[in-house]
């Protein structure tokens, strides 16, 4: 069967409709081994998730799915075939997210799936996606306790609590710090870094002078962060959300807290921060990356479609790259072994990739290749500056007043 201009993607709006909704008007019959390659997903589009999803995980379907049908379709095995996004607003839900994977993969039987946004989505959805044997592979997941679950088709790109909390210890005791002040989510991916970032501590001198938890979707932070500055800490670590990231920056600012090392994680490499802090106002902020359009040719590149197709919109330096290093690997998967899941699955557990985050290699779901890391906003971008392996700028160690 001779292929003419592949189909359009599903189009935001009908996938924005509803799950009921949406199911009646995706519904489509089997199709032919020429026919498109259906890919289901939910992600936050609405709800207190959709600020990293909206960011790091769906601008990056949409652009890896535009260009492999500008290249003919995705590679099976040898023949191009058009990719069919089948996608739904999980609305911040993790029961919504869970019902949504069920029929794609249990009814609808999709070719393949694309991961939710963040740690609580994938460590409902993964034991789901193992149960049906759909790879996963999650660019936003950071969770140990999900790596340790020890199911066999996801995979975990970003490099785990333990190394991102022990490259940031380790940065903070190679440049002096004696005390700290830790706010962090009442979450699983706040509890977890916490608790690693406790760990980290304890092989050190540091002091923690105080620590606070905070509920999802917190609107104030200034009783905390005035008790902080009273406090004096040479560092504050924030495990934070996006909408928390810039609440906490801004709150800080207000209250004319700015200790030496000021470190908040999910949202600091975005974009958006740079551009509500401004960039002298973000300068030498700390926080969670792993990569940015020097780290090497292929990450330009992507850095600059990116940006291109989203009218100026940049990639954040820490998950969308972990993002694209999974579509890169999913798509290399399904060239060699087509859309066999169990096929693919071994290939992604069995290989060692080429991305454009580097080599990348897992150990049971883990990727094991990339180190933990730390980024700061010098000069508009934000540079990886530990380890120094794989830094991008020198740590600049004392960050300057807020502006």
């Amino acid at each position: 069967m001779s292929m003419q201009k592949p189909p359009a993607l599903i189009s935001r709006r009908t996938a924005v409709g509803g799950l009921a909704a949406g199911a009646a008007s995706l519904a489509l019959p089997a199709l032919a081994q020429t026919g498109p390659v259906r890919i289901g997903y939910a992600i936050a589009r609405t709800g207190p998730w959709a600020g990293g999803a909206q960011v790091s995980q769906e601008p990056n379907f949409l652009l890896w799915a535009e260009q492999q049908n500008a290249a003919g379709g995705l590679d099976v095995k040898g023949k191009r075939r058009p990719i069919e996004l089948v996608s739904f607003d999980d609305r911040s839900e993790t029961e919504t997210c869970v019902r949504t994977y069920e029929k794609l993969m249990g009814s609808d039987k999709v070719d393949l799936i694309l991961p939710p946004w963040g740690s609580t989505a994938n460590f409902a959805v993964a034991p789901l996606a193992n149960r049906y044997g759909y790879p996963m592979l999650a660019p936003t997941a950071l969770s140990r306790k999900l790596i340790d679950m020890n199911l066999p088709y996801f995979f975990s790109l970003l490099q785990q609590p333990d190394r991102m909390m022990g490259a940031l210890v380790d940065m903070l005791v190679a440049n002096g710090v004696k005390t700290i002040a830790i706010i962090y989510m009442d979450d699983l991916f706040g509890l977890e870094n916490f608790a690693a970032l406790n760990t980290a501590l304890k092989k050190t001198s540091i002091q923690v002078l105080d620590r606070k938890s905070y509920p999802l979707g917190v609107k104030d932070l200034s009783p905390v962060l005035r008790s902080f500055k009273d406090q004096n800490p040479d560092a504050f670590i924030g495990i934070t959300y996006p909408p928390d990231t810039i609440l906490a920056s801004k709150q800080s600012k207000e209250t004319g807290f700015n200790p030496k090392f000021f470190y908040a994680s999910v949202g600091t490499a975005f974009q958006l921060y740079r551009n509500v802090m401004t960039p002298a106002g973000a300068e030498g902020v700390l926080g969670m990356g792993s990569w940015n359009s020097k780290t090497n040719a292929r990450a330009k590149a992507y850095f600059d479609a990116h940006t291109k197709k989203f009218g100026g919109k940049e990639p954040d330096r820490w998950a969308s790259g972990a993002c694209w290093a999974s579509l890169e690997i999913l798509t290399a998967a399904v060239a060699k072994q087509g859309l066999d899941r169990k096929a693919i699955r071994d290939h992604v557990a069995k290989t060692e990739h080429d991305t454009i985050l580097g080599k990348m290699k897992f150990t049971g779901s883990e990727n094991t290749a990339t180190p933990g890391s730390v980024g700061q906003w010098q000069n508009g971008e934000f540079e990886i500056v530990w380890p120094k392996s794989m830094a991008t700028a020198a740590l600049v160690p004392a960050k300057p007043a807020w502006k």
